[in-house]
This record gives C-alpha cells, structure tokens and sequence, in this order.
C-alpha cells in the first residue's frame, strides 16, 4: 500500500486500500455500483451504427478470472521476492468505468532485468469484454516473460555476458466521456534496443473496441492514410534534415546501396487510436519505417481527407 499513488480524484487512503481488498478478493461491483452503471448507460444517448467487432460474437467463456491469473503468475519461478503492486485510477465515465495497474513481473539480475506492468479494466457492465480484455493482458504478459526467462537461460547456459531486459507498461492516450485509448509498450534491450506499442480504443459508452476497418465504409482508406503519410514524412524531412524516412523522395533512399524498402502502405489492420479532439492517430514500431534512433512514429491523419470515406463522425472529428 506505501507503493499507492493518489489517483485523480483525490481518493482517501481508505478508500484506496478498500480498492486493493476488492480486487485481491475478487468481489464483485456492489449492487449499488451496478445499479448507477446500468442507469448511466440506460440514459446515454445511443450511437449511430458502425461496423464493430464486439467480443460478445465469439467469446462466451472466459479461461479464468484475472485473479486466478495473478495467482499462478506469482508461483512461478525466478520471480523477484516481492510481488510489487502499484495501482493508479483513470477515472471513466464518472468513476464508475477505471482502469488499475500493478508490477506483474519484477525480475533483476546483474546482467538481465525484466519489469512487466499490466493495466486491468474494471467497471464495464460487459463483464465478457472486460474479462476478454484483462485476461488477453494477463497471458500475452505471462508469455512475453516466459520467453525473457528462457533468453536469460539460454544466456546463462552459454556462459555469455550480454544484458538482456525488457520493460513493458502501458500509457493512456485518450481519456474522455467518448473514448478511451491505452496504448501497451515493450522495450526489449540487448545489444541494441526495440520498441513495440499496441494500442485498443474503446468506445465507453457502448462498450464495444473499435478497430480500423471499422471507422470507414470499405478498405480505400488504407491508399487514402498511407499517401498521407508519405507527404507528412517529406514535410518533415524538409523541415529538419536530422529526420529520415524511409519513403520515395527522401535523400538516399534512391541509392542502389540503400538496401532497406520504403514504405508502401500502412496494414489494413494498423496500428492507431483516437486522440482527446477526436482525431485519428497512426502508429509505427521502432525500426518500421525509419531508422531506430526516430522511435516510435505517429502521425495525426487530416479529417477532412478522411471525410468521404468515413462511417460517421462519431469517433472521428
């Protein structure tokens, strides 16, 4: 509890520490609480249709509770002595939809170190989708320092002296009445560094994620986005000389010697979110498309070139 940060909302100590009882025990929202996020939903105004894909189409069952998960995470082997918790409130929809965090896995060696935190959702009356949701979190966790501990074994077995670590967290993009976007980071380090981010947007007064395709009428979009993005990295390499991109039309990039392919197009399923003013936000991983000391790339998508090929304006302004 002295790891506890003050959440927005200014929650006392006592409330926090009530928090972390219910969530270790795995009690259910009291039915008071329920009875506030039915009546909230009930009295929001219902979204135009979209193309969505809703969990509730596919998943019915869930494997275990996150709980359970946590449970079996800590048992296993390597796993630094202390199971450190840490938890920060994202107030949603009042503060009644939140999403919490803790220290998964805490791992450090003199030579490998390995820090794993997990976002978990709370509060959505979906309780399939929020299951789905933080138990995807949970494994695709549980697997990322599986394969850590089997790096830092295979290291050790070679009698080799390279570092090895990993850093994985999240961090909320977008936290309004309409959406909210969280965006999952890893940071593998070995003789040189990567960087990965994933991101999920969910509309939380439906309850359903929102994904790319969905947010427009056919797949045109994927020409429309990915031509924007190529003038925005010439503008960008036009106004500093110190940014590059692997892209038609940058310096070097016409060179034979050149061997790294420019960037074509972005995936039909790529990754983005919707920033706080409702706008579309493409993403690329370190090394995607532009050398590793660029990082991670974003790149804000014009509405007004989207507009004929948008579903609606709900999502995007």
């Amino acid at each position: 509890i002295r790891d506890m940060k003050t959440n927005q909302n200014n929650n006392s100590y006592k409330e926090i520490e009530e928090q972390i009882v219910q969530y270790s025990e795995h009690i259910d929202i009291p039915e008071e609480l329920d009875f506030i996020v039915k009546r909230a939903i009930k009295e929001g105004k219902a979204a135009p249709k979209q193309k969505h894909f809703n969990f509730n189409k596919w998943s019915k069952k869930v494997a275990a509770v996150a709980s359970i998960a946590v449970a079996s995470f800590v048992g296993m082997t390597n796993l630094s002595p202390t199971f450190a918790k840490s938890m920060s409130d994202v107030p949603i929809l009042g503060a009644l939809i939140k999403v919490i965090s803790f220290t998964q896995f805490d791992y450090h060696k003199e030579t490998s170190d390995a820090t794993i935190e997990t976002p978990i959702i709370e509060g959505l009356q979906d309780k399939t989708l929020e299951e789905v949701i933080n138990n995807r979190y949970l494994e695709e966790n549980k697997k990322l320092f599986e394969q850590f501990k089997a790096e830092v074994t295979d290291l050790e077995s070679s009698g080799q002296s390279a570092h090895l670590g990993i850093n994985s967290g999240f961090e909320i993009k977008t936290n309004n009445d309409q959406i909210l976007s969280i965006g999952r980071y890893i940071v593998n380090t070995s003789a040189s560094s990567s960087t990965t981010i994933t991101y999920d947007t969910l509309d939380k007064q439906n309850e359903i994620i929102i994904t790319l395709p969905s947010l427009f009428k056919d797949n045109s979009y994927i020409e429309v986005i990915s031509e924007n993005i190529k003038i925005q990295m010439l503008e960008r390499i036009a106004a500093d000389p110190t940014q590059h991109y692997w892209v038609e039309g940058a310096p070097n990039t016409d060179d034979d010697s050149f061997s790294i392919d420019n960037f074509e197009c972005i995936d039909a399923n790529q990754a983005f979110y919707i920033s706080d003013a409702g706008k579309l936000i493409i993403s690329f991983n370190k090394y995607d498309i532009a050398p590793g000391y660029m990082g991670i790339q974003e790149f804000e998508i014009p509405t007004e070139i989207l507009q004929d090929i948008l579903v609606s304006n709900y999502y995007i302004k």
